[in-house]
């Protein structure tokens, strides 16, 4: 898990496990955006066996996807609410972190 800072209030990575939940919610994290749709590769953790262990753990978790044509309105509005509703710091996840990074910088103007 390889986690990049933003800033105070967001950060990024790459596809997360299950397993990894545990360590986001001990380093302080308080909610969760999945922006990886499901089926992009074999290998990827489904979303729900994510938000459900994120659910026990406490952690509020929104799937938000990005598919291939990229970073989209209805996508921004879903990321927007989620970052109006969630308690933070949080952390943003798809498949390197760029799609959740992306996202992210597009709701600033948006958010100020």
């Amino acid at each position: 898990m390889d986690i990049r800072q933003i800033d105070d209030e967001y950060s990024v990575s790459g596809q997360i496990s299950v397993e990894d939940l545990d360590q986001i919610k001990a380093m302080g994290f308080k909610s969760i955006v999945c922006n990886r749709p499901d089926g992009e590769s074999p290998d990827q953790t489904p979303y729900a066996l994510v938000e459900a262990r994120a659910k026990e753990l406490g952690l509020d978790i929104a799937h938000v996807p990005v598919g291939p044509m990229g970073v989209n309105e209805e996508a921004i509005a879903g990321m927007v609410d989620a970052l109006g509703e969630f308690p933070r710091p949080m952390l943003g996840y798809c498949r390197s972190g760029a799609r959740s990074t992306a996202i992210y910088q597009k709701t600033q103007h948006i958010r100020a």
